[in-house]
């Protein structure tokens, strides 16, 4: 039921990263002409690049969050019994839970520290900057907590207890386990 919502959720996000890119790109070659070929440029350009990367960078963690995709090891679970694979997962479930609970309170109290400062070219709050922390937490709370209760309801099979799905042991580069 929720798998399926937030699959839907990050193929959005994905799409909206695409976005962010095609503006991102849009932006800056138009400023390179612009300013060796007219000597002008856009200011904006610059400083919404930045955001726009910022923006993307935390959808794109996102994305790889639900599909497992980040950087780890797996050398040491992968070779544990089911009962040791699933209190490890639990254990790092439970660890990024409370990191996510935190990003999200110092995310949120940055942002309204940040609410009456501008931004210097765009003139906007910087607020909507250090929301991009917030949005990341909040939804990386929802997908964690979700696939905890997975866990810990038994619905999670032997091959999604390990949290890499892609294994230097696995043969040309082939998945360790399917990808959710």
């Amino acid at each position: 039921m929720w798998g399926k919502s937030l699959d839907g959720l990050c193929r959005l996000l994905s799409a909206a990263m695409v976005v962010c890119l095609a503006l991102m790109v849009v932006m800056v070659f138009g400023n390179v002409v612009l300013r060796y070929g007219f000597n002008s440029g856009l200011t904006l350009s610059e400083e919404l690049s930045r955001w726009l990367f910022v923006w993307m960078t935390f959808l794109g963690a996102l994305v790889a969050l639900r599909s497992h995709q980040h950087l780890g090891t797996d050398t040491l679970v992968s070779r544990l019994p089911r009962v040791g694979k699933k209190l490890c997962l639990g254990a790092s479930h439970l660890l990024m839970l409370g990191l996510c609970g935190l990003m999200l309170r110092g995310s949120w109290q940055q942002m309204w520290i940040n609410w009456e400062t501008t931004s210097a070219v765009m003139e906007v709050s910087m607020a909507w900057f250090y929301a991009a922390g917030v949005f990341f937490a909040a939804l990386a709370l929802v997908f964690v907590a979700t696939e905890f209760l997975m866990l810990v309801t038994g619905r999670l099979a032997e091959a999604q207890l390990v949290g890499v799905t892609d294994s230097e042991d696995a043969p040309h580069g082939a998945p360790a386990q399917p990808a959710r």
